[in-house]
């Protein structure tokens, strides 16, 4: 990295992702799309009927393979940390920054919700899953968080209980990264890291055949619209994912960085390169180096810092996911018939930040992790199909945004810790 200017890591980073062919899935997703909405909008009921049917399949891809994804991306995030041999002060003030940022862009995203307040889409369109909510609207909250703690290792996987298969992946997480570093731990951490690169493989297969799912979810969706309810539902949806996203990039993070006696133009203008990379690559992870070579290069971040927050912060600081998570939740779980009262509301603030924190990066995580947390409170699954269309968008500006969350957090443990690490 040191022969490197950051425009030539940029460029290289671009490159690779062009190489995965990850502009060519841009735009057969945008195809798709258009397809699909022209043949929803023929009205023909044998098309109606065979892109349910896809539909319905492809739903049921993304709860099959959610649940084990997550739980494997946790537990090698917590695992990872085991090996690592930075100071506490820096891991501290990381997870600190990370948790406050989080808390921020959730709340931030709780405020629009309730200030914009998106209506439900027609019945009809949401169906007979509705109903299944009612068993959650009148479960207390001491019982559900009581199910979270598990009490067999195999049956929160059975019944979708996402929150409890996160407890169990955290403490599996932990238990390897505090375990005797011998050849056992080493065997486990491999059979973990081998089933995680099975399932990635399995995701980018699913990847390469998404395009179809869209021309189905497409097609419902323009075929259900009914007198443009589900247009300004979708849009007031929109608004309030895109301007949590806006508000927590341009105001509120750069107060976090005031705050810290930091200039916030100014670290943005050293980190756009990263930022430009994470726009178009939707990928925090491939953006890294990048990232990296901002923040050493442009930045002047220690090494000691950047090298140790900036790879966990790509794991663990999700802004935008967890601005996403709560907001779709909650415009699910209304579109099922939940009142959506303030109690339920804040539980779901601290469910999204937790969740984001535990999502780990993993390729359409944000998407996978909400459906799998809807699933399991019975929630109609069905309204993710419809959000899935618009996702591509809504990716591009999380991904920068959580990048620009994670160059916020390092260059305030950078500051903090100057006089420590000089």
């Amino acid at each position: 990295m040191e022969n490197k200017d950051v425009k030539q890591t940029a460029q290289e980073a671009m490159d690779a992702q062009r190489q995965q062919g990850s502009n060519k899935q841009l735009y057969f997703w945008i195809a798709a799309l258009i397809i699909g909405g022209i043949l929803g909008m023929l009205g023909n009921g044998t098309i109606n009927e065979m892109c349910d049917f896809v539909a319905t399949i492809f739903t049921r891809l993304f709860q099959f393979i959610a649940v084990p994804t997550i739980a494997l991306a946790v537990t090698t995030t917590l695992a990872s940390l085991g090996a690592e041999k930075n100071t506490g002060k820096i891991f501290v003030r990381t997870i600190t920054y990370t948790l406050l940022t989080t808390f921020a862009a959730s709340f931030v995203a709780l405020a629009l919700y309730i200030i914009i307040a998106p209506g439900n889409l027609p019945s009809d369109l949401i169906g007979a899953a509705a109903g299944a909510t009612k068993k959650y609207a009148s479960l207390s909250y001491y019982n559900h968080f009581l199910n979270v703690v598990p009490n067999n290792m195999v049956r929160p996987f059975l019944e979708g209980n996402v929150l409890s298969v996160l407890s169990i992946a955290g403490a599996v997480g932990m238990g390897i990264a505090c375990a005797p570093k011998n050849e056992n731990r080493e065997v486990v951490l491999k059979f973990v890291y081998g089933l995680q690169e099975v399932l990635f493989t399995m995701i980018r297969g699913l990847m390469k055949v998404l395009p179809i799912g869209i021309v189905a979810f497409a097609a419902q969706l323009s075929a259900q619209i009914e007198a443009g309810v589900i247009v300004g539902a979708l849009g007031k949806y929109m608004a309030v994912v895109m301007g949590g996203n806006f508000i927590q990039m341009f105001i509120v993070l750069p107060l976090f960085l005031l705050a810290r006696g930091l200039n916030p133009i100014d670290v943005f203008r050293k980190m756009s390169p990263a930022l430009a990379v994470a726009l178009f690559t939707k990928s925090s992870a491939a953006t890294l180096p990048v990232t990296l070579a901002s923040a050493e290069m442009n930045l002047k971040a220690r090494k000691e810092v950047t090298r140790f927050v900036l790879p966990i912060c790509t794991t663990i600081n999700m802004n935008g996911c967890a601005a996403f998570i709560l907001v779709t939740s909650l415009f699910v779980l209304q579109n099922g018939g939940v009142e959506l009262t303030m109690g339920t509301m804040l539980t779901w603030v601290c469910i999204s930040v937790f969740a984001a924190v535990g999502n780990a990066g993993v390729p359409m995580g944000c998407y996978f992790l909400t459906l799998s947390l809807v699933s399991s409170m019975g929630a109609p699954v069905g309204v993710m199909g419809i959000i899935l269309p618009i996702y591509a968008v809504i990716d591009m500006i999380e991904t920068a945004e959580n990048v620009w969350s994670d160059s916020t957090v390092c260059a305030m443990t950078n500051n903090d810790l100057k006089d420590d690490l000089a």
